[in-house]
């Protein structure tokens, strides 16, 4: 997990993540399909596996999109005349669907290299079955 001594800043990190590119070195790709992560990068050879996002990507996107689709919900309730139910689900449906496909592997992405900017590797497992946080 050694950085090294030219180890990118904080926010280069960040946003090398979330372009989809190693944190490290910017040039191999996270992903091997939309959300599948690789092992290690195919550039620098960083190993990738200990930098898990698990659930905060989903939540992060589930977060950003209500932010952004509830206050025009509102607004075409209270601004357009209080469309009927099917203007709604045609308006936002399809608007949260491409803004959460859009938002999932680039924040995902930004999740990975914060881990690895601050050294956040997940624990190791056991050979006992329980958690051991020297490992």
């Amino acid at each position: 997990m050694d950085q090294g001594e030219n180890a990118p800043d904080f926010w280069t990190c960040l946003m090398r993540g979330w372009r989809g590119r190693c944190p490290r070195c910017g040039e191999g790709s996270l992903f091997s399909s939309f959300l599948k992560m690789r092992s290690h990068c195919p550039a620098c050879e960083l190993a990738l596996e200990p930098f898990r996002a698990d659930d905060a990507p989903a939540y992060f996107t589930i977060f950003i999109v209500g932010h952004i689709v509830v206050p025009m919900v509102l607004a075409l309730e209270k601004y357009g005349g209080q469309p009927p139910l099917w203007v709604h689900a045609a308006l936002w449906l399809p608007l949260s669907v491409v803004l959460a496909l859009f938002l999932l592997p680039r924040i995902k992405g930004a999740v990975i290299a914060l881990l690895w900017a601050h050294r956040i590797a997940a624990p190791k497992p056991s050979t006992t079955g329980s958690y051991d946080p020297s490992a």
